[in-house]
């Protein structure tokens, strides 16, 4: 069976006529596609971070795009003469474009933009499809970035990951508090822990979090929907390893209950703290019996392993 082609019928403008750009596309075909990146920085925290290319972070922030994507059998070329009288009629300044693709090169295009990239000083996450040889020692995580819910690489789990290295032992138990994706299970899991425990209370990030088990072949990470307070009960002698990377309102709210999780000398890895809140987190562990044992800062965010005395 001859493979698809599709013509992209793409409109670049200013983003103060997005709407207006938008609203006539639509009377092309209400599917679509629009690439703004004026909140890239927003949006990227906590889902792809540095795994995504340059060309998208360093992208003009004033310009737009919108596309439309239509069967080449169902194109005609009038369709661009006719936008662009219309865009004219409006006094709007907008570009019209064309361009011709199968439909296989379409579904894989998206890839190009990420990348294998080193979190920790062992560890490297490498999206599924690049090939990757990895160095004596190194620990390598394979992710998916179609499954959504990132892949890990924002600061604040490039700070959890490192501390993980740091804390991980042969055998040891491990927590992985609000797993979003799983990475910090499965990087503990590479790294040599035993049991893993990875909860989220979003049931649609535990389906991509055993996905991405599956994938990387830990059978020992165990992945359920759960509020840690309300759901899990603690394991006899407690877990060696306690990873949270959430936020700093949870963080403190979990503050009072997260020693009955931890063994006797547990460590906790908090993170998704920015710095301007450091000081109120640890002040909140050290009052429920936590010493700081160690800090990590990235570009504004903060992570900390705290003991438990």
């Amino acid at each position: 069976m001859a493979n698809s082609k599709w013509i992209r019928l793409k409109t670049t403008c200013k983003r103060e006529y997005l709407d207006t750009v938008s609203a006539v596309m639509e009377m092309i075909d209400n599917g679509i596609m629009i690439e703004d990146y004026s909140d890239v920085e927003e949006l990227l925290d906590g889902v792809y971070g540095d795994l995504i290319d340059e060309k998208i972070l360093n992208a003009d922030r004033t310009v737009v795009t919108v596309s439309v994507f239509l069967p080449e059998e169902k194109f005609s070329p009038e369709v661009k003469t006719s936008l662009a009288a219309r865009f004219s009629s409006l006094g709007v300044p907008a570009d019209v474009t064309t361009e011709t693709f199968d439909e296989d090169d379409w579904a894989n295009s998206w890839k190009k933009y990420y990348h294998p990239i080193h979190t920790g000083k062992r560890t490297v996450i490498v999206p599924v499809w690049e090939e990757y040889e990895p160095k004596e020692d190194e620990v390598v995580v394979l992710m998916d970035p179609g499954m959504a819910f990132g892949t890990g690489t924002h600061e604040t789990t490039r700070l959890c990951a490192a501390l993980l290295e740091e804390y991980v032992t042969p055998g040891c138990s491990v927590i992985d508090v609000g797993c979003g994706s799983g990475i910090l299970a499965i990087c503990a899991s590479k790294l040599g822990a035993g049991r893993c425990f990875a909860c989220d209370i979003d049931p649609q990030a535990i389906k991509v979090a055993r996905e991405n088990v599956i994938l990387n072949k830990t059978e020992n990470v165990v992945c359920e929907v759960s509020d840690l307070v309300r759901d899990v009960a603690p394991i006899p002698g407690g877990y060696a390893v306690a990873a949270v990377n959430i936020v700093a309102d949870v963080i403190i709210r979990l503050a009072p209950d997260l020693g009955r999780y931890l063994s006797e000398s547990g460590v906790a890895i908090l993170s998704g703290i920015i710095d301007e809140r450091a000081d109120e987190v640890t002040a909140v562990m050290k009052r429920y019996g936590f010493t700081v044992e160690k800090t990590l800062t990235e570009n504004g965010w903060f992570a900390a392993a705290v003991r438990k005395a």
